[in-house]
Formats: C-alpha cells, structure tokens, sequence
C-alpha cells in the first residue's frame, strides 16, 4: 500500500495558500500584489538612479546596486507560484519547476547575505580608515567581491538540489508555502535525507551564520571607533552614515531567525504561523530596502527628486 504511494520520476507538489482562508484568497492577494509593486517598482528606480547619476558611480552605491538586483531577483522568483495560488487558483507545480524555484530563492537569499557583509566592510573602512578608504575600496575590488557574491550561494546549492532529483517521493505531495523551499521538500522523501539534511545545516552556518558574526563584529568595531571621536556631533554623523545598512541588516536577518526558530521549535505551531514568517521573510525585505535606502540615504533621496523632477518637466513639455 506505500509502495504506491511513491513517485520516482517527476512528481507533482501542491502548493498551498493560507490555510481556511482560501474564500477570501483575491483579497489576501492584494497585500502580496502591494507588496511585489514596492519591490520591484523601488528596486528598479534604485538601479534607474544609479545608473543615470555619474555623482552615484562610487564603490558604495555599486554596492547598493547589486543589493537592488539580488531584492528584485527574491521577489521574480516567488511571483509566478504567488499569481497562480491566489489569483488563478492553481496549485500544482512539477518538480523540474520547484527546483528552479527553489534554486532561485535560496541562491538570492544567500547573495543578499553576502552583499550585507560586503556593505558593512565598506562602511567599517569608511568609518575606521577614512583615510585609506579609497585605496582599499576601489572599484576592481568592489566587482571582485560582486562576483564572489553572485557565485557563492549558486555554486554551493547546486549538490544539494541536483541530489533531491534521485530521491523518490511518498505520501501526499503537498508543500505548506505558495513557493518551494529545500527543507520542505527534502521531508517528502522516502529515503534517508541525512547528506542533504548536514550539508544544508552546514551550508546555513557557513554562509548565513558567519556572515551575520561577520557583520556583527564590523559594528563592533564600527561602534568602538564612533566612541572614540571628540565630540556628540561627529558621532551622531558618522553613524548616521550605518544607519540605512543597519536597518537593511535588521529586515532581512530578523525574519530569517524567526523563520529559523519556527521551523527548528514550533512544529506543533499553527500552519498559518509557518506562512507568515515564510512570507515576511521572502517579501518585506526586497519591499522595505528601496524604501530604507530612498529615504535614509540623502544622496539617492537628493537624486530620485531630480530625476522624478526631470521627468516631470520633460512630460510637460511633451504635453505642450
């Protein structure tokens, strides 16, 4: 009777929605639907503003762009499985798409870690070595460490992902997301998982983890060096210049523990609370970061009011 409940050759999942509340899934859609207009709208006027303003070509905004792109690629990657739940009613999804899905998210969630790191390193030269910032943040080191960035987390998921093709699937093949994630989808097989089960666990600790130690001992010197300057003033304007990264930090690694932990410690939690930390995770980042940085960084506010201001005037005079 197990027997024939196992697929090995290229299973069907089922995706779900919010659970009990599927009458009202077009309303729930609206807030998602919200929510993916921010980010990809933000995002792509982040990537618009740098690219149009020479005064943005620096080491720092380069590295702003790159975490537009990683934020937009988080939000592309769980747009066709979220319209087709909510809007079309369409749940099922083959696994040859699930992987992809499920590569995508987790390889920009992985960039998204890396390009925080990189961003603190350069606000801790920027604060501990003003002097020697330009020495030791040039542009050629800035695309060095933008390629190590976009290759880390691919190159690092491809075994595990690969793997999870061989495994044969049993029981019913339903997933408690409108997306695909590897730690769902790994409990579906009927096999031993232990390789993929240690390497991802390992994979976490030696990228995530260590990123956020990394970051966290950045500010620690950041923190140390602010103390040490003479006067109020000086150390309210050099930590002004953390702040829109420090928040940035704090949106995508805050639900990312939660998530954690829910995951690890609330099994018997409610299946509504697994989707809520699931979806905070994956959509307000990529929403709040344009917004975080529109707003805190005076260079890119100064920039989209001139660019916003441009476009206005050159639609009047076309309307003229």
């Amino acid at each position: 009777m197990v027997l024939s409940n196992i697929t090995h050759f290229s299973p069907m999942f089922y995706l779900s929605s919010f659970p009990g509340l599927e009458a009202f899934k077009h309303w729930i859609f609206i807030p998602f639907f919200l929510m993916y207009l921010v980010a990809i709208s933000g995002n792509c006027l982040i990537l618009m503003i740098i690219k149009t303003s020479p005064r943005l070509h620096t080491p720092m905004y380069y590295l702003l762009s790159l975490l537009a792109l990683t934020d937009l690629g988080l939000s592309v990657s769980t747009l066709p499985t979220t319209v087709s739940i909510f809007w079309f009613n369409y749940h099922s999804i083959y696994f040859e798409a699930c992987q992809i899905q499920m590569f995508c998210i987790h390889s920009f969630s992985f960039m998204e870690s890396a390009v925080l790191l990189v961003m603190s390193f350069d606000r801790f030269v920027a604060i501990c070595h003003p002097l020697r910032y330009s020495v030791i943040i040039t542009g050629e080191r800035v695309m060095r460490a933008g390629l190590c960035v976009i290759l880390r987390g691919p190159v690092a998921l491809i075994p595990i992902v690969l793997l999870l093709k061989v495994f044969p699937y049993c029981g019913p093949l339903v997933l408690s997301h409108s997306f695909c994630l590897h730690q769902e989808v790994i409990h579906l097989a009927c096999v031993d998982t232990t390789f993929n089960n240690l390497y991802g666990l390992s994979l976490v600790v030696f990228t995530v983890m260590l990123d956020l130690v990394l970051i966290a001992l950045s500010y620690g010197f950041i923190l140390y060096t602010v103390a040490g300057l003479a006067s109020q003033e000086e150390q309210i304007r050099a930590f002004q210049t953390c702040t829109s990264h420090l928040c940035a930090v704090l949106v995508f690694f805050v639900p990312m523990t939660g998530l954690s932990l829910v995951h690890r410690f609330g099994k018997h939690a409610p299946p509504a609370v697994h989707l809520l930390m699931a979806n905070i995770y994956l959509f307000v980042p990529p929403m709040l970061n344009p917004v975080i940085y529109s707003i805190k960084t005076k260079e890119i506010r100064r920039a989209i009011i001139k660019f916003l201001g441009f476009r206005k005037d050159n639609s009047e005079s076309w309307g003229e």
